[in-house]
């Protein structure tokens, strides 16, 4: 075990979530999505479709492979090397999203095997990195480590955010990065390489920052090898789940993660699509969106960490909760004229950035969601090393990452069967708060203190 105040391990544990961030913002939300969808994909509604559809392949690898990987790693006790096995996969997929280019009869093939593969192979390495916790500092500061490590998350989304839309992502109109440059290396405006560029860059961000995990971090000791590791592996996983079955303390939570955790998936993945839609935004204002939400998260874990420790982690998830279903419906009551359903306003005038009342309070809402978004997933994992036997930490990890992704199509997919029914975003997006307030209402049952643990006074 790590001694509690080996400060270079901590912060090189810290680094994977600083190195693994880029995908999740560069990728997955802010530059890549929306130029899938509407660049690369034959309309922008068959490239939403087509994402969910490459989300819920991936989410569904993720809940077959996380709780058995848990499961070995518990058994074999090494976690290392089981990130550096899926960390070959994700910088391989990552790189080739570069040539996912319009035109390229093949590009939206590439583009969503890619992203489904690199998004199963950095969850699965997740889950191991999430295990190395308890080993880096006592319980009592486990909720402080977690916010900490999504805080170098947040911070690296911010630094990457700006390198891209800065010096790569360029508008096709002007030819200019936010910043008013030319996209650097030569990228191409017009075929938007700068967009594409956010893969290769992605990999080489996760390559620098990462190695200070394999060097500084230690490892748990060998306990077994692979073949019988395995068989216990499976062993211990079936012990789990009918562990977790008759602990209905644990069980209620993984419920509620699942739950409101598919609510966050498709807040995530529809989140630039919507903001296009109702407002107009194009991807410098959606980028520049992700920066104001991407500080505000940062604050929310500065504080979240602290009161997580203070008062435990369930009162932070719910009160988190609360304010996610408050912002969610102010946000889809905003449209180019409309701020909460009935108020009219004048719409922005043209070239003007952020200039309208709408868009300055779904900025105001969307930095509150911000905020606590960050929390709420740092202070489940805290929750979790609280509940879950500590000899099993990477099983139930596993176990996590099964309960957040196992069912993380079915948000995604009732936002579009709504949509289509009404045809209207924001009653496809209402369906998120009734997945807030589900989860919501199952973790009230849950008891902190059954897992020997108290807040500190």
């Amino acid at each position: 075990m790590t001694h509690p105040t080996d400060r270079r391990a901590v912060l090189s544990w810290a680094l994977f979530d600083w190195a693994a961030q880029p995908f999740f913002t560069l990728i997955t939300t802010f530059v890549f999505a929306p130029y899938f969808a509407s660049r690369l994909a034959p309309t922008p509604e068959i490239g939403q479709a087509y994402w969910g559809y490459a989300t819920a392949a991936a989410g569904l690898g993720i809940a077959l492979l996380a709780p058995v990987l848990g499961s070995v790693t518990d058994a074999t006790g090494r976690r290392k090397r089981w990130i550096f096995v899926f960390s070959i996969p994700f910088a391989i997929c990552c790189w080739v999203l570069w040539y996912a280019a319009p035109g390229n009869p093949d590009g939206v093939a590439i583009a969503l095997i890619a992203f489904a593969v690199g998004t199963l192979s950095i969850e699965i390495a997740t889950v191991f990195n999430n295990a190395m916790m308890p080993d880096l500092v006592p319980p009592e500061r486990v909720g402080r480590l977690s916010s900490f490590g999504w805080a170098m998350g947040y911070a690296s989304g911010l630094v990457t955010l700006v390198i891209a839309l800065g010096f790569f992502a360029a508008d096709p109109e002007t030819g200019k990065t936010l910043l008013g440059f030319k996209p650097a290396l030569g990228l191409d405006a017009a075929t938007l390489e700068g967009d594409r560029a956010v893969g290769p860059f992605s990999v080489l961000w996760y390559v620098v920052f990462v190695l200070p995990l394999f060097l500084f971090v230690p490892d748990s000791p060998g306990k077994a090898k692979l073949a019988p590791a395995i068989r216990k592996g499976l062993k211990d996983l079936g012990e789990s789940l009918s562990q977790a079955r008759a602990n209905r303390n644990i069980f209620r939570f993984l419920l509620a993660n699942m739950i409101f955790k598919d609510g966050l998936v498709a807040l995530f993945a529809f989140g630039g699509i919507y903001s296009a839609g109702q407002l107009g935004w194009s991807s410098i204002e959606i980028g520049t969106f992700g920066i104001i939400l991407t500080i505000t998260g940062t604050l929310g874990l500065i504080v979240g960490g602290p009161m997580d420790d203070r008062f435990g982690a369930k009162p932070v998830i719910v009160f988190a909760l609360v304010i996610l279903m408050i912002c969610g419906l102010g946000m889809i009551s905003i449209d180019r004229t409309t701020v909460f359903f009935v108020i009219e306003t004048k719409p922005a005038p043209a070239g003007a950035l952020f200039a309208s009342l709408p868009e300055q309070v779904f900025i105001a809402l969307g930095a509150v969601i911000g905020a606590v978004s960050g929390p709420l997933q740092a202070s489940c994992r805290s929750l979790l090393i609280r509940l879950a036997p500590r000899d099993r930490t990477a099983q139930y990890f596993g176990l996590l990452a099964l309960s957040g992704k196992v069912t993380s199509f079915m948000a995604p997919l009732a936002v579009g069967v709504v949509t289509a029914l009404f045809n209207s975003q924001p009653a496809g997006m209402s369906v998120i708060l009734v997945f807030f307030a589900a989860g919501l209402f199952l973790l009230l049952a849950v008891d902190e203190k059954r897992a020997g643990w108290t807040p500190a006074r």
